[in-house]
């Protein structure tokens, strides 16, 4: 037996399986670490290639997904052919007794992971038997992991686009948002949209958690573009909660619940390697507010909150343009 090969069989049938079960199954755990540098690095290539609004940016996803999923089987069937490889004499012809080569061993350990039970090629009887049915099992739990991945993603993918909707049905600027709802005494109906987009923020917060993948799924569509969603609710709670004195503005612990569930999607940018920007969006108005004889507090008042939102802000705009977005503005819209 050659130590050398077998070693290094094993260390990526080890890699491949803990970055599969990481990534697939470790909820908490976001993506394996092989995973989350081809997500990076893949993406990187798609944006040096493709500019804002380019239609090559929606294929990100996708391909991101297409590649973990092809290197994930590259490498268990790598790992596997060296372990083959690693005897002289692990299989046996049973069509005519010719010599094992490398090619055949690359075609049984193929075969074998995808359960194909051809049969022109057999293990030899003790260890390589465990082993073909080591391989079988890593196969089937591949193809198992795979597919279960992959249709949760295309889930997250949908649910996500729904809360971007959803946003942009109030509105493409924030203080147009607080306008429109305002009815001369109150934010109408404003209450019950803000606790449907708590519920579904929180819902595409544990989505990222589970699936990073998800940062990477480009949409075409500023409307249904959840990071600029994400961004336009901060805002517009932000102009809601430190522009519009508590008296006239709904009830204080849904806005609060609103901006924790902002809080926690934050919390998923690591996942996604974006630091804060080195600069701020630009700050919110009290204008547009007032022309609409909605209620405002100063804007001494208002200038001091914002300044000590400095630093969510700038992971906020981090957020957007990492996504080839602009920040959602009067002049952006």
């Amino acid at each position: 037996m050659n130590p050398i090969l077998f070693g290094l069989g094993i260390l990526l049938l080890a890699a491949v399986v803990a970055d599969l079960l990481w990534t697939t199954l470790w909820v908490e755990g976001g993506a394996g670490p092989l995973t989350s540098w081809l997500m990076a690095a893949t993406w990187s290539g798609f944006r040096r290639v493709g500019d804002r609004g380019s239609r090559l940016l929606t294929l990100s996803g996708p391909s991101i997904l297409v590649v973990g999923l092809v290197t994930w089987l590259v490498l268990l069937w790598a790992g596997w052919t060296l372990v083959f490889a690693s005897a002289e004499y692990p299989l046996i012809d049973t069509v005519d007794g010719s010599p094992i080569s490398w090619s055949d061993r690359i075609y049984y350990t193929g075969y074998t992971i995808f359960t194909l039970g051809i049969g022109d090629l057999v293990p030899r009887e003790g260890p390589w038997q465990i082993a073909t049915t080591l391989a079988t099992a890593s196969g089937m739990l591949f193809v198992t992991l795979s597919v279960t991945y992959v249709l949760s993603v295309l889930d997250a993918v949908t649910q996500k686009r729904s809360f971007a909707s959803s946003v942009s049905g109030l509105g493409d600027q924030s203080d147009g948002i607080l306008r429109t709802s305002w009815n001369g005494e109150e934010f109408d109906g404003l209450a019950l949209s803000l606790n449907e987009l708590t519920s579904q923020l929180n819902t595409l917060t544990a989505n990222h958690k589970a699936y990073p993948i998800l940062h990477y799924f480009h949409s075409g569509q500023t409307e249904r573009a959840p990071v600029t969603s994400v961004a336009l609710l901060d805002e517009t709670l932000t102009l809601l909660r430190f522009g519009v004195p508590e008296r006239d503005r709904p009830s204080d612990t849904i806005v609060r619940n609103a901006r924790a569930s902002v809080d926690s999607y934050l919390g998923t940018l690591d996942d996604a390697f974006i630091d804060p920007a080195d600069r701020s969006p630009p700050a919110p108005s009290l204008e547009p507010l007032r022309d609409a004889d909605v209620p405002t507090v100063s804007d001494g008042a208002f200038d001091a909150s914002v300044a000590d939102l400095r630093e969510r802000r700038r992971l906020l705009l981090a957020l957007v343009e990492s996504d080839v977005r602009q920040w959602p503005t009067a002049e952006s819209a």
